[in-house]
């Protein structure tokens, strides 16, 4: 293993989101046939909407009931004529035919998240009232796992980059190389790979299914595709839950940046409770004296990195991983305290780390994230936002407003998507979320008008319902969740939940959106 290999792999910036193991390493199916141009159809996506799946078992390791198939979809949308890809797509038939309303597709979060094996979690996680009246519908989106998949031949440190901290020239040609990498490897491919498009394949999904409408779970980034399916569709969308939702004004530059003023309130939460617990974590005795605590032991891994385990972290890499351990205040006082002990000297485990990310995985994201929106094109605007944020919130300003990538992509081929309707949806909603604050949920709510917002008060985490929790779900807002599912019916007014006090997270908050 290279110097500073695991290091490296430590909460990334931006990377897979996933409160749920997902490894599909499904072998799917082909439709019936490979579609044909249809010169006489007077809609141009009628050769990929009467398409007919060929379900089968999705591998010999997969449960039965788990069938896949893969169906075309055009590239792109605007020349539906031209080069047709695949999209890998998997169904669990619902459990009571009397009671079946249709089908629930699903997206787990990313951007790069495989969703094919997503239907078994959800089978295990939901509850019979729900399963009974849906076929669950996973897919890999446009470009991912299965569904053609786009490889930019990223080194492995293009593809942990930026886990840690860069001088800001090394970061702009490192920018420049991932993305001159993946225009040399995925270029005629890459400017399709769009949340807008992966909406558009979803329609032609639901066509080939033979369904009027289509419900909905999405999960972070998922409620981001679910959101501009709506906008694009509205007409077809009818039982819509968005679990941890991004801001769709806000994608995705500005959605990374907000990380930076939101992390400074739970990092002052953070700080009184673990004054508060003194006897547990010796940290301070006072809220000053925590805070004081934890730029102390920045300061001295700035200086003198601090070996944790087998592996030395700077201040700057503290500050990466500790913003979204603040937000669940128990593991960051046992993060601090970890980092404290190592730095005395004693004896500590490894910091918790995150999975290695693929070529696939990565380039997906950046394809995304970059074809959505237009980013700044000129290095200095990321420098001089750096340089102003760093002062603005000193926790991760600087990481947050760097540069990406997304600077040296090409232009997007269409406009970003604005998300204004009145589409009914529920949102839920954790209120110390790391990754997709309440705040991008009380925009996503303004954004869907007819939507209603269920927000876990003292809730912590990334992720609510039905599995993609950190922790236990929290039952009323699952119960809330399920109630729509099964009855259309939202309710009355937004509503409020209780956190579970002292609950457990069993899973480590998600590294990105998800």
């Amino acid at each position: 293993m290279p110097p500073n290999a695991s290091r490296r792999r430590l909460l990334p910036f931006l990377a897979l989101a996933m409160t749920v193991t997902l490894a599909p390493g499904l072998a799917a199916a082909s439709a019936s046939a490979a579609p044909r141009q249809d010169t006489t159809a007077t809609d141009p996506l009628d050769r990929f909407t009467h398409q007919k799946p060929h379900w089968r078992r999705c591998d010999a390791d997969t449960p039965a009931r788990l069938r896949c198939a893969t169906i075309k979809v055009p590239l792109d949308y605007r020349s539906p004529g031209g080069t047709a890809i695949d999209l890998a797509i998997s169904r669990i038939k619902a459990g009571e035919g009397a009671k079946r309303r249709g089908v629930l597709l699903s997206n787990p979060g990313g951007p790069g998240g495989p969703g094919l094996d997503l239907p078994l979690a959800l089978a295990k996680d939901m509850p019979k009232a729900v399963t009974d009246r849906y076929d669950l519908i996973g897919f890999d989106p446009r470009g991912i796992g299965r569904s053609t998949p786009v490889h930019c031949g990223l080194a492995e440190a293009e593809r942990q980059w930026p886990r840690h901290y860069l001088p800001f020239g090394e970061s702009v040609r490192t920018a420049r190389s991932v993305a001159d990498k993946c225009r040399a490897k995925a270029g005629s491919t890459l400017a399709h790979i769009t949340t807008r498009n992966t909406a558009r394949d979803m329609d032609v999904l639901r066509a080939v299914l033979g369904e009027r409408k289509i419900s909905y779970f999405g999960v972070s980034y998922g409620t981001a595709l679910g959101a501009v399916y709506t906008q694009l569709f509205p007409g077809r969308a009818d039982r819509f839950v968005l679990d941890s939702a991004v801001d769709p004004a806000r994608m995705w530059r500005k959605m990374f940046q907000m990380w930076a003023p939101e992390v400074e309130p739970a990092f002052r939460r953070w700080s009184r409770w673990t004054a508060a617990h003194d006897g547990a974590y010796r940290l301070g005795k006072t809220p000053a004296e925590v805070r004081a605590t934890f730029w102390g032991l920045v300061k001295r891994a700035d200086r003198d990195p601090i070996v944790v385990g087998t592996e030395k972290v700077t201040g700057s890499d503290i500050r990466l991983i500790l913003r979204r351990e603040f937000f669940t205040v128990r593991s960051g006082a046992e993060l601090v305290a970890l980092l404290r002990d190592a730095a005395a000297g004693k004896p500590v485990p490894e910091f918790p780390t995150a999975p290695e990310e693929g070529d696939n995985g990565v380039s997906a994201l950046w394809a995304v994230v970059c074809g959505d929106n237009a980013w700044p094109r000129d290095p200095q605007t990321y420098y001089r936002d750096s340089v102003r944020d760093a002062a603005r919130h000193p926790l991760v300003g600087d990481f947050v407003s760097n540069i990406a990538p997304c600077a040296f992509w090409d232009r997007p081929a269409e406009p970003a998507t604005t998300v204004d309707n009145r589409v009914g949806t529920l949102i839920l909603q954790n209120e110390w979320d790391p990754q997709t604050p309440l705040t991008a949920a009380r925009s996503m709510h303004r954004a869907l008008k007819g939507s209603r917002l269920v927000t876990v008060d003292e809730g912590e985490g990334h992720g609510v319902a039905y599995g993609m929790a950190p922790g236990p779900a929290n039952r009323c807002a699952q119960d809330t969740a399920t109630a729509y599912l099964v009855t259309g019916v939202l309710p009355g007014k937004d509503v409020t939940c209780r956190a579970v006090p002292g609950r457990k997270l069993t899973k480590p908050a998600s590294p990105a959106f998800g």
